[in-house]
């Protein structure tokens, strides 16, 4: 493998070559070492780990759960090659999205206001804004049917409300320092899913070959779930709020102004950031792959193939799995929602922020940021009404992944066209394979996006 430095100075590396660089420090710190060499190697490795991390994590959000459980559910097996398919597809955009921020120092819509015609910016946050508060509100009402598994003498209506206030006062009041570090522990709640997979007793040879070996039928149904799974592992959420955290990050090094966050940026920063992107994704990817393998092993062998929520999902998984699956899919219900609503509400709020010039950052209190943080309390009490209007939580699901498939390919492009101009990121413009991953996927977004639409006449 080439020198690390070598291959910095030509751009974006290859997918392949950051993969392998992922794997080999992932690898490096399980590596059996004498103790304090091994706890500092993985304090290094923990360290590395932020806004790549959280993104990634927030990705698996319950509505997102939802979706890899029917998959499983109505499928088995036959669906686990997408999950290794799509892991370098999403972590090759995230990447895009973080160097942006790095190089820059702005978030991704106040990139996009200066380079491209406001009318499409605006289009686009309007859009992602709608599609957000849809996904908030499906989220409360299965954070909600989570804790109703676990006791089901909890009222519903009082616990979506608890869920929204809880969720705004750590968004609002907590300093983003400390705001930060809390997310990246909750991710590590994904595990669940994996030991729940773990604990269920799957036929893993079959695993291992239907993993290895796609399987599709180009009926409807199957066109449909694979455009389900594209819609909910590249959704525009991610791309705003992955640029706009990196730019917090430099903010908590003191990186204030923007002069300051667009100086040059080191080969070494670079290469922390794609370490934390890449190993980010691996987590979310790594989770969709484990739900569907439990549904798959558990409920598709045992003719339950109609699974709407996560709830119904690990329900079913209990007489069958047994107690511990049960009670790990309902935790992470939880443990997703509280990471991924902040992340939905959150992006809406930087994307419209930039748009419109407001003062914007989780490092400003409420009185510095009225508008940014009103739009993080209108998206929340838009997502909670969702719940005590009658709309059914699996339309909610559907209103918002039309959003997001008619907004990301737009915005896919947009983030293509920025990252490949060499007068806005220097040496770190976007190399050739890069670009051509990034076309791909903006190609299946928008065929998926069409396939979303028509699903639903």
């Amino acid at each position: 493998m080439k020198n690390p430095d070598e291959i910095l100075k030509k751009g974006v590396e290859a997918p392949a070559e950051l993969l392998d660089r992922t794997v080999t420090t992932m690898q490096s710190v399980t590596t059996v070492l004498p103790g304090n060499e091994m706890v500092k190697r993985t304090k290094d490795y923990w360290n590395m780990l932020g806004p790549g991390l959280t993104t990634g994590a927030s990705d698996d959000d319950p509505s997102g759960i939802a979706t890899y459980s029917q998959t499983g559910a109505q499928f088995g097996f036959r669906f686990l090659w997408l999950a290794p398919l799509t892991f370098p597809l999403m972590a090759v955009v995230q990447e895009m999205c973080a160097r942006i921020g790095l190089v820059t120092g702005r978030g991704l819509a106040g990139n996009i206001r200066i380079h491209f015609p406001k009318k499409i910016l605006i289009m686009c946050t309007v859009l992602l804004f709608a599609a957000n508060a849809f996904n908030i509100g499906a989220d409360l009402g299965a954070m909600a049917k989570g804790v109703q598994l676990l006791n089901p003498k909890l009222n519903y209506g009082f616990l979506v409300v608890a869920f929204t206030f809880l969720s705004l006062l750590l968004q609002i009041f907590t300093p983003y320092v400390r705001y930060a570090r809390y997310l990246k522990w909750l991710a590590m709640v994904l595990l669940a899913y994996v030991f729940s997979a773990l604990l269920a007793h799957l036929n893993w040879g079959q695993v291992l070959h239907q993993t290895v070996v796609p399987h599709i039928s180009f009926t409807k149904e199957q066109l449909f779930i694979v455009a389900a799974i594209l819609g909910t592992t590249i959704s525009p959420y991610l791309f705003f709020w992955q640029t706009s955290q990196e730019v917090e990050e430099q903010i908590l090094q003191g990186k204030i102004t923007l002069r300051q966050r667009s100086t040059a940026v080191s080969p070494k920063d670079v290469r922390s950031m794609r370490i934390d992107v890449w190993s980010g994704m691996f987590l979310s990817n790594l989770v969709m792959f484990f739900i569907i393998a439990a549904c798959g092993g558990v409920l598709f062998a045992h003719g339950i193939t109609n699974i709407h929520t996560t709830a119904e999902a690990a329900k079913a998984l209990e007489p069958f799995a047994g107690r511990a699956t049960y009670f790990l899919f309902a935790v992470g219900i939880i443990g997703t929602g509280m990471l991924a609503i902040p992340v939905l509400a959150g992006s809406s709020s930087y994307a419209l922020a930039e748009s419109f010039r407001w003062r914007e950052g989780l490092y400003r209190n409420l009185k510095q940021a009225y508008a940014f943080y009103g739009t993080i309390i209108i998206s929340m009490l838009v997502g909670l009404g969702i719940n005590f209007i009658g709309l059914d939580p699996i339309k909610a699901l559907l209103y918002a992944a039309v959003g997001n498939a008619l907004v990301a390919p737009i915005v896919l492009a947009l983030i293509i066209i920025l990252g490949s101009n060499k007068k806005i990121m220097g040496r770190w413009v976007n190399g050739p394979v890069s670009k051509t991953i990034g076309w791909f996927i903006t190609a299946a977004m928008a065929a998926s996006g069409i396939a979303a639409i028509i699903s639903l006449f």
